[in-house]
């Protein structure tokens, strides 16, 4: 059965935490786990690239020359794509680049992604954070009690308080995240996962299979 670290906020061990194998301690599925990323990272993009065809570009209502007798190539429209200034050809439209997913695939992905976490010792148990003011500086402090002071952190914590989410918005290496939100993605891109006690078992209670 795996386990985790447990430390105060004060950064102080306090134990160990047996989690459970079949969340934190399956096979890690490289595939599915791939399928996930790719699936999260194509919702991202926007869609919104577009270009204008020769039906779309301004000019071009005559032809530019009779068809014949002139000794050139015949032409209907000097906004066709051979032309400057003329249509894009085959050029990207509006398009949604999302992929579907089944949800229990998804829950599988992240389950292979949290255990590839936990086998590599780099998921650490907080009792509670502790943290109740708006300011960077704070929260900056605890996590280096935790032994965090930079590089990509993913906080998971059972609630995110106003207070919290003011106070982490101006760390450009945290990214907090509540345990029913967290996607496999964000596990794997982030080199360290900090959870509190409450938030990992809310965690393990909703992947349990």
């Amino acid at each position: 059965m795996p386990s985790v670290p447990v430390l105060d906020q004060n950064g102080k061990a306090q134990g160990t935490m047996e989690l459970s194998a079949d969340v934190f301690g399956g096979p890690i599925r490289t595939a599915l786990l791939h399928q996930s990323v790719v699936r999260e990272l194509a919702a991202k993009r926007a869609g919104t690239h577009d270009t204008k065809g020769r039906s779309e570009v301004s000019g071009g209502g005559r032809k530019p020359w009779r068809q014949k007798g002139t000794g050139r190539a015949r032409q209907g429209s000097i906004r066709a794509t051979q032309w400057k200034g003329g249509g894009k050809p085959f050029g990207p439209t509006p398009r949604k680049y999302d992929k579907r997913m089944p949800v229990e695939m998804r829950r599988s992905a992240l389950r292979s992604a949290l255990a590839a976490k936990v086998a590599a010792g780099e998921v650490t148990v907080v009792e509670q954070l502790g943290v109740t003011e708006p300011k960077t500086k704070v929260l900056v402090s605890r996590l280096r009690d935790l032994g965090v002071t930079s590089g990509p952190t993913l906080l998971v914590v059972s609630e995110v308080a106003p207070a919290l989410a003011r106070a982490a918005r101006n760390i450009p290496w945290l990214q907090l995240e509540t345990p029913t939100h967290a996607s496999a993605y964000q596990v794997l891109r982030n080199g360290r996962m900090i959870a509190e006690r409450a938030a990992i078992l809310t965690m393990q209670e909703a992947l349990a299979k």
